[in-house]
């Protein structure tokens, strides 16, 4: 499974970061990084989670 965000869209309230640590951080600005595009299947649930509480929905796991 691969992570997608639109950085673009981000609205840098920092809650994938929160539910994923492992696989988000924030940039300067605030705005989602993914540190890990492929996580392995112990972290795809929190990788799920964050993507659900994405207040901008920028995150698709695919």
């Amino acid at each position: 499974m691969r992570v997608h965000t639109e950085t673009d869209k981000c609205v840098a309230a920092g809650v994938c970061v929160l539910a994923a640590p492992e696989v988000f951080d924030q940039d300067d600005d605030g705005l989602v990084v993914v540190l890990d595009d492929s996580p392995p299947s112990e972290r795809l649930e929190a990788a799920r989670d964050a993507a659900a509480r994405c207040p901008a929905a920028v995150i698709r796991l695919v």
